[in-house]
């Protein structure tokens, strides 16, 4: 059974306009959690291409994002990189130490940030975190501690769900062909 976060948010859009920065979880949130090994153990994971979309809407805004997994495949660093993510935590297997440190490198209060993981390794920080959110496949653990249950599974658009509402509160969804070509 999770422990349950001392706050849910009953109405989580009202606190959308107090979030600075995002944190993701990689397997179950960008992707629908299948992951592929090849014959040489590169592991594959299809990602889609509307959550990077939104993760380089945030970067180019200037929201700091951390991806924080247990997973160690250099690939994952190689996809985030691409999209502009400079803070990518791989083999983190006890995840708050990691969120804390990311949100001490920015001067950021957890309370400022959303955290959306999919699966018990992400209880910890989901209760710690301003806004916690998740896939709509997320185990029930997960859904329990949440202030948001996006409509969208794993890998099928829930990133860009969740950063698309933050940045239209703060009036900053606007797409700047210059800059997203740059």
């Amino acid at each position: 059974m999770a422990i349950l976060k001392e706050e849910k948010k009953p109405n989580y859009k009202a606190y959308l306009h107090k979030i600075k920065a995002f944190a993701f979880d990689v397997d179950g949130v960008f992707t629908d959690g299948l992951v592929l090994a090849t014959d040489n153990g590169d592991l594959l994971r299809a990602h889609n291409s509307k959550d990077g979309f939104g993760i380089r809407m945030a970067v180019l805004n200037k929201y700091p994002i951390a991806i924080i997994t247990g997973g160690g495949s250099e690939s994952v660093k190689k996809r985030f990189r691409g999209l502009g993510v400079e803070d990518i935590y791989l083999k983190a297997r006890n995840k708050v130490p990691v969120f804390l440190e990311f949100c001490e490198k920015y001067g950021l209060k957890p309370e400022e940030v959303v955290y959306m993981g999919d699966d018990l390794p992400d209880i910890g920080i989901l209760n710690i975190c301003g806004l916690a959110v998740c896939p709509a496949d997320a185990v029930p653990e997960v859904k329990e501690v949440c202030d948001f249950i996006s409509p969208y599974g794993g890998g099928k658009g829930c990133v860009r769900d969740v950063i698309e509402q933050v940045m239209k509160i703060h009036g900053r969804w606007i797409f700047d062909p210059v800059a997203y070509s740059g």
